[in-house]
């Protein structure tokens, strides 16, 4: 993926980006901002910004390619089989719409044989569900008349609504104080049952309890991705390990939190080699030149590292 400046020179955003979400299955993507985490979401949907392309692989929904799909047969999907909770619930509600027309929205235009009563009976039942108070009367109330945290239970609401097969969360629970987190969370893990989630956030709390899979982002690449148990376990990227070490715990108390050296580089700044290497403590020279690949450490455990790559073209192979 990648677009052009207005010079014109082209830079990639997202490289080499390969997962996949088994029926019933939760996966988790994490990484620091800028990783390209809300991009890869934003694509499986074809929501991309102006200017930015598609320009190589394929995204493929039950066997089908998104990508060939026209905007006629991505509405049908959007919504209803796909839906996603977007991640700035400040500027994401019409502010000129009540809240019950804009959850109940989706329902008209995917069941347009529904009854205003029922769509209404649904939509009271969902804003309740993810804690709204008094849904009978915020039903016909507007967006400025919600805090944030509402807002955002109002997005998860919408994207609910009809039960989707594949549920989009880009850090639903960014605006929300504990409890209303923990009902959230306790609510997606129901949805997990029914279906399944791909879950973008920081929270590497949130991904241990909620998810079954993970995939490791920087830069623009996937570092490290498999089972959850396996990579908690048994992390081997360096970044993934300075996510981790990087987490507070009660062991923590009085002493200096870590802290990965450096910061995320921009598209225009990418290396040639690891992307990760001018931050990590365990590079080599080895690491500037070529690009690893993402090399197979355990049954479901994958990772992108050259310590890891036995092949013969290895630079890290003597």
């Amino acid at each position: 993926m990648g677009f052009k400046d207005e010079s014109g020179n082209e830079f990639n955003l997202l490289d080499d980006i390969s997962f996949e979400i088994k029926e019933g299955v939760a996966l988790g993507v994490v990484g620091e901002s800028g990783c390209g985490k809300s991009m890869t979401s934003l694509s499986v949907l074809k929501l991309l910004p102006s200017g930015v392309t598609i320009q190589g692989g394929d995204i493929l929904y039950k066997g089908d390619s998104i990508l060939d799909m026209n905007q006629e047969q991505m509405e049908d999907i959007r919504g209803k089989d796909i839906s996603m909770i977007f991640q700035e619930p400040m500027t994401a509600l019409n502010p000129v719409h009540t809240i019950g027309f804009q959850v109940g929205e989706a329902l008209k235009v995917h069941f347009p044989g529904m009854k205003n009563s029922e769509i209404k009976a649904n939509v009271l039942e969902q804003l309740e569900l993810v804690g709204i108070p008094n849904p009978e009367t915020r039903y016909y109330q507007y967006p400025h008349q919600f805090s944030g945290g509402m807002r955002q239970r109002v997005m998860i609401a919408m994207a609910l609504i009809c039960n989707p097969k594949l549920l989009i969360a880009d850090e639903p629970t960014t605006a929300l104080d504990v409890t209303i987190q923990a009902q959230v969370l306790e609510l997606m893990k129901n949805i997990k049952q029914k279906g399944s989630m791909m879950l973008v956030t920081h929270n590497l709390g949130v991904v241990s309890e909620l998810c079954d899979e993970i995939v490791v982002m920087y830069a623009g690449c996937v570092v490290e991705r498999g089972n959850i148990g396996e990579v908690f376990e048994n992390p081997k990227h360096p970044y993934t390990k300075g996510l981790m070490a990087a987490v507070p715990s009660l062991d923590s108390k009085g002493k200096e939190l870590y802290t990965i050296p450096g910061i995320v580089p921009t598209v225009k700044n990418f290396e040639k080699g690891c992307r990760f290497s001018p931050r990590c403590e365990e590079s080599s020279e080895a690491c500037k030149g070529i690009k690893p690949e993402l090399t197979r450490v355990g049954d479901n455990h994958f990772v992108e590292c050259w310590k890891y790559n036995n092949s013969e073209g290895s630079p890290c192979q003597k």
